[in-house]
């Protein structure tokens, strides 16, 4: 939608729950579903709530206009409310004013997150929807409003049950997102990648065309494991070698797609992968994004499992005894010991202000890098008081858990989907990601934590 069109659009193929709004989708389409569905509603927020799968729609109906992204925002959505009224675009550049001021707090944040994180974008007054949050203007003005939380319980559940179900469940969500095209996927040669690719090929009874990307580049290269992979699922399987020539040729042209900072250094491998698709007359892949996330595959998930066991000594001995040792700076002196007071001092930082110990603004120092005079016009506490409240709002979670619905805004919704789906888009094919599917979702907000990570024992379950 541009900025004055009131035209519909959807994108992604969302699923409903309102048994009117389905019946809608399937005889008239999703565009007609969503604005019937806002016509029916009092409550605009239900209306996205009741709404599953991958998307984002904006439309205009005589109630409102309105818009929505999905739970994981897999699809972006830019608004603007100029002038008292709500406007959509499917980028900020398309919503700027005409001389597209810079609001400096976003280059602050890229600078800290090497992404500028949503509701804020490179413009002054352009936003991007935060994932699982819908916007509306009506007769009261204009309102953005989040219609889904992650929240988590772990029933009593047995692995084969667990394990059957989780197969049931990935198989659906494989034949979601096939779509009649020519069957294909990225493959890493990661657990994930490697796990779609082997649905594809059940589900679809053909051999499923794999892609993938190497470095001539010792401890960079992953193309030995892609093999194992394809070998063993029988996949049509394509390679290709990115060299130096191909980064200097892609950059620039990847960098005119994105019309704002991004810094995801995989984001161009991506591309180029996606172009030898589109060559080969591929029009969609499916991408195994978000199993660490929901399954608890990164080692970051571990290692702050070994600094919560610092909270378990006594209280007395951790702020009257360790802490002022650790902060003195004569044990860093002692090669033995020097390990453990910087376990003491990392341990001692609360959640998740912990997993910034090591972001480079702070290793550097931010008057080593920016000047005064920009310091002063942003608010430096920002990136991480943001971070505080989205770790606030997931309630009655285990640390695991927590971390996981944490990854789920910045490491997913702020960065690798924004990357695939961009690098995608710019090569001109779709993309559909299985693992994300709500089914899938809601299947590991109810997994144990111990099926996730198993003392420190990653993807345990997966």
């Amino acid at each position: 939608m541009s900025a004055n069109s009131p035209v519909c659009f959807v994108s992604g193929s969302p699923r409903f729950q309102d048994a009117e709004a389905a019946s809608d989708e399937r005889s008239s389409g999703a565009e007609a579903a969503w604005s019937r569905a806002i016509g029916r509603s009092t409550q605009p927020v239900q209306v996205a709530a009741d709404a599953r799968g991958h998307f984002a729609v904006a439309l205009q109906t005589p109630e409102c206009r309105f818009g929505a992204v999905d739970r994981f925002s897999t699809r972006s959505l830019f608004y603007s409310t100029r002038d008292h009224l709500l406007r959509f675009a499917e980028s900020a550049a398309a919503l700027a004013q005409p001389r597209g001021d810079v609001d400096p707090q976003a280059l602050y944040d890229y600078l800290y997150f090497h992404a500028i994180p949503s509701p804020r974008t490179i413009f002054k007054d352009v936003k991007r929807l935060p994932a699982g949050h819908c916007a509306w203007q009506d007769g009261s003005g204009v309102h953005v409003k989040r219609y889904w939380s992650p929240s988590f319980s772990e029933p009593a559940t047995s692995f084969p049950a667990a394990r059957d179900r989780f197969l049931h469940l990935l198989e659906q969500a494989v034949r979601r997102q096939l779509d009649g095209s020519v069957p294909a996927c990225f493959l890493s040669g990661g657990t994930d990648s490697s796990t779609i690719a082997g649905m594809i090929a059940k589900v679809s009874g053909k051999a499923p065309v794999s892609y993938s990307i190497g470095f001539e580049a010792e401890g960079y290269d992953e193309m030995a494991y892609a093999r194992i992979a394809a070998k063993r699922f029988g996949t049509d399987h394509r390679e290709h070698y990115i060299t130096p020539a191909d980064l200097v040729r892609l950059i620039p042209e990847l960098a005119v797609h994105h019309d704002q900072p991004f810094g995801n250094s995989s984001a161009v491998p991506t591309y180029f992968c996606a172009l030898q698709a589109r060559r080969d007359g591929i029009a969609r892949l499916l991408a195994g994004d978000g199993g660490d996330e929901l399954f608890g595959g990164n080692t970051r998930y571990a290692k702050q499992r070994v600094f919560s066991y610092y909270l378990n000594a006594p209280a007395g001995m951790r702020r009257g005894l360790l802490e002022p040792i650790a902060r003195s700076g004569w044990i860093d002196k002692l090669p033995l010991l020097k390990k453990g007071a910087s376990y003491v001092r990392q341990a001692a930082v609360p959640m998740p202000d912990r997993m910034q110990t090591y972001n480079l603004l702070h290793h550097l120092g931010e008057t080593e890098v920016l000047t005064s005079g920009f310091l002063a016009r942003v608010d430096r506490a920002g990136p991480q008081s943001q971070q505080r409240e989205v770790w606030r709002s997931v309630t009655n979670a285990s640390l695991i858990n927590t971390m996981l619905a944490f990854d789920w805004r910045y490491t997913l919704a702020e960065n690798d989907l924004p990357k695939v789906t961009g690098s995608t888009a710019a090569a001109g094919v779709e993309v559909g990601y299985p693992l994300l599917d709500q089914d899938l979702v809601d299947f590991s907000s109810q997994l144990p934590t111990a099926f996730k990570v198993k003392g420190l024992k990653l993807r345990w379950f997966f």
